[in-house]
């Protein structure tokens, strides 16, 4: 349910009245010796001076909004808090992709300050990937679109989206096609030039010999329609929003996740905007140091920021390895410890997941639904073994360490 509470502006009326005072002329000079004959005196009326009225100040108390975790209205987008531009950009399922920033040539990202979710975690070979989820927006070009790993299936059964990527391992294939989502999965045909479209919704672009392959929101939504697929509101009920501060919280100024020495990240507050601000890493750290620049869109070059970044512990297995080539699975079912940044704060919570086709939500101490500040949100996923440190005041440190 959605709630708005305001203290209305009260208007302050000046209220004006009129008075009067008798101010008698002087008296005529005698034009001769004689003595004048007296000279009626002549009365003028005139408007005193009103005293001025205090002016008082009203401070309007700023706009509170609360939703969810469930009742959400029609044109409010149950994964971010925020109303929409009219609820059938609501009624259809969400797109979800994996957006690369490994090799660092493929950088910056497009598109993904327009995603309502984001969720990182370690692929292999020491470098993360990007689910990235667009539910409330259209973005017309998205990407650099990569591979598939197993995390997304719990991803995908999570949100009911269509998914887009580029390719898989055969074992992670086997998985995705045999799931009851398999239809919704979008692959690349024909290689094709951009901008995408129905016949090829996924599409390359060829910035400095990179060869980067992109999509569409509407492209794989209208791709998905042509084939007789249903595409209908799915329901996306769980998390909850209030853009009042909850208490409890400690100085969550800064948090950087290590997921190895080529991949590092830190997430930095910026009082002004109200959001957190992602540096990434610029080069492999075997002793010289982390290295850090500010993470920008590549259309807009705007910072990538987000209005929450939630860490989020859960165990890891290795499915497969040897030698350099491994798969690794992430368990998110069920729950566990996680850390919620925002609003410069921190609050340690945990993570809730019942069952394949619940959202991942947040809950306090007592179970109790905890909330995510209006706006998008980036989870970042480290294993149950990874260290956890706080460098300075207001500073977080998560190292992740898989068993």
């Amino acid at each position: 349910m959605l709630r708005y509470t305001t203290l209305a502006l009260f208007v302050i009326l000046l209220l004006s009245a009129c008075g009067g005072s008798v101010t008698p002329d002087a008296t005529p000079a005698a034009t001769n010796t004689e003595t004048a004959a007296p000279t009626a005196t002549q009365t003028a009326t005139s408007t005193p001076t009103q005293a001025p009225t205090a002016t008082r100040t009203y401070t309007p108390t700023p706009v509170v909004i609360e939703v969810g975790p469930v009742d959400f209205p029609d044109d409010v987008n149950p994964l971010t808090g925020l109303q929409v531009n009219g609820p059938e950009l609501l009624d259809r399922r969400p797109v979800s992709t994996k957006i690369q920033l490994y090799p660092r040539y493929g950088r910056p990202p497009i598109g993904i300050n327009s995603a309502d979710l984001v969720w990182e975690y370690y692929h292999n070979g020491g470098i993360t990937r990007l689910h990235t989820l667009f539910y409330g927006t259209d973005v017309e070009e998205f990407g650099p679109i990569r591979s598939a790993r197993l995390p997304d299936d719990a991803l995908i059964q999570m949100y009911k989206s269509i998914f887009a990527y580029g390719s898989a391992d055969a074992r992670i294939n086997q998985r995705l096609f045999s799931a009851a989502y398999a239809p919704y999965l979008v692959l690349e045909g024909s290689p094709a030039a951009c901008p995408p479209s129905v016949e090829n919704p996924m599409c390359r672009i060829d910035p400095d010999g990179q060869n980067l392959l992109l999509a569409g929101t509407e492209a794989i939504r209208e791709k998905i329609e042509s084939e007789g697929l249903a595409n209908s509101r799915p329901d996306l009920t769980g998390m909850y929003f209030t853009s009042e501060i909850p208490t409890g919280g400690e100085d969550g100024l800064q948090v950087s996740i290590r997921y190895s020495a080529d991949a590092y990240n830190r997430w930095e507050y910026d009082p002004e905007s109200g959001r957190y601000q992602r540096y990434q890493d610029t080069r492999l750290d075997i002793g010289e140091g982390e290295e850090y620049e500010l993470l920008v869109e590549r259309e807009t070059e705007e910072p990538v920021s987000a209005a929450n970044v939630v860490v989020v512990v859960a165990e890891h297995a290795y499915v497969y390895r040897a030698g350099n080539s491994e798969i690794i699975d992430i368990n998110l079912l069920g729950g566990g410890n996680a850390f919620l940044f925002r609003d410069g704060q921190v609050f340690q919570v945990s993570w809730s997941r019942p069952s394949a086709s619940a959202l991942l939500t947040l809950v306090d101490a007592s179970g109790n639904a905890f909330p995510f500040k209006p706006g998008n949100t980036w989870f970042q996923v480290v294993g149950t073994s990874s260290e956890i440190t706080q460098p300075e005041d207001g500073t977080y440190r998560f190292v992740n360490h898989i068993p």
